[in-house]
C-alpha cells in the first residue's frame, strides 16, 4: 500500500509575510519555494498572503523571479525545470488566464518562455499573479507548476482566517521576527505542517507528514510512530520465571500480580 497517496489528497499551501520579517530572506525563501521544482511538489508554496505594509516588497518579488533561468533539467545552471507533460502546461497556461479573466494582475507572465533547442519543451517560466481573492479559480484549485497567486491581509487575524477558510491543510508557512506573532499563527491555524521562517516545513522522517481536512485521507499518516505501527505486526510475550523451591500453595483464582 502507498501510504502516501492514502493520506494525501491536494494542497494550497499558504506563505503569510508579516511587515516585521527579514526582507531579504523572505522574499528569497518565496522564490525557492514557489519555483523550485517548477512547482510540482506537494509542498510548494504557491500561495502568498502579504499583511499589511509587506505588500510594498511585490516589485522586488518579482524582480527576484525574474531572474531564475528556465532550462531542462539536465542543463548547467537550470533552476526551474519542464512540467511533467503537455497536458500539465496546458492546464497550468489555462490556470493562469482564468485568474487574469476574473481581475487578477499579472505581475510576471512565464507562459512565452522560450528555451534554446527545447523550443517544444513543457516549459513554463515563473509567473507572478497579483490582487488574487478567495474566489478566483486560480486560488481555489492546485496549480501544480511555477506560479504563485498573491493575496493580502490588513492583520494576522484576516491573514489566519483566509489560511483556514481554504479547504485545504497540507502546509504553511510564516515569516516574521515577532514571536508573540509566530505563536499566535502556529496554534490558530489548522494546517498539519507549519513552518516559521521556514517555507517548506516537511518534517524529519521521525515524524508524521501531517496534513489535515481537505489534504488529508484515511487515518494514518505517512510516516514517523504512525507509518511504523502500520506495518509492524505486535507480538506479546509474558513470562513468568519462578525459583525452583518456590511452589504455589493453592489455586491461584485471581489474575495474576507482580509477586504471585
Amino acid at each position: 500500500i502507498d501510504i502516501f497517496h492514502f493520506t494525501f489528497k491536494g494542497a494550497k499551501n499558504h506563505g503569510v509575510v508579516m511587515p516585521d520579517a527579514n526582507k531579504e530572506n523572505t522574499i528569497n525563501q518565496l522564490v525557492g519555494a514557489a519555483f523550485g521544482a517548477a512547482g510540482q511538489r506537494c509542498m510548494a508554496l504557491s500561495t502568498a498572503v502579504f499583511v499589511g505594509e509587506s505588500r510594498e516588497w511585490l516589485p522586488e518579488l518579482v524582480e527576484r523571479s525574474k531572474s531564475l533561468r528556465v532550462n531542462a533539467g539536465d542543463q548547467p545552471g537550470a533552476d526551474v525545470g519542464p512540467l511533467i507533460s503537455p497536458e500539465a502546461k496546458a492546464r497550468v497556461e489555462s490556470l493562469i488566464q482564468s485568474g487574469v479573466d476574473e481581475g487578477a494582475k499579472l505581475l510576471l507572465d512565464g507562459r512565452n518562455v522560450n528555451v534554446k533547442g527545447y523550443e517544444n519543451g513543457n516549459f513554463v517560466g515563473p509567473t507572478i499573479l497579483a490582487n488574487v481573492t478567495p474566489d478566483m479559480k486560480c486560488y481555489r484549485e492546485e496549480i501544480f507548476g511555477p506560479v504563485l497567486v498573491v493575496l493580502e491581509a490588513d492583520s494576522l487575524d484576516e491573514a489566519i482566517s483566509v489560511v483556514n477558510k481554504n479547504p485545504y491543510g497540507n502546509g504553511t508557512a510564516i515569516f516574521t521576527t515577532n514571536g508573540a506573532a509566530a505563536r499566535k499563527y502556529t496554534h490558530a491555524v489548522d494546517v498539519g505542517q507549519i513552518g516559521v521562517n521556514v517555507p517548506i516545513p516537511v518534517p524529519l522522517p521521525m515524524f508524521s507528514f501531517t496534513g489535515s481536512r481537505g489534504s488529508f485521507r484515511g487515518d494514518t499518516n505517512f510516516y514517523g510512530k504512525q507509518g511504523i505501527q502500520f506495518y509492524t505486526q505486535i507480538k506479546t510475550v509474558t513470562s513468568q520465571w519462578k525459583a525452583e523451591d518456590a511452589t504455589l500453595t493453592s489455586p491461584a483464582v485471581t489474575m495474576p500480580t507482580m509477586g504471585r
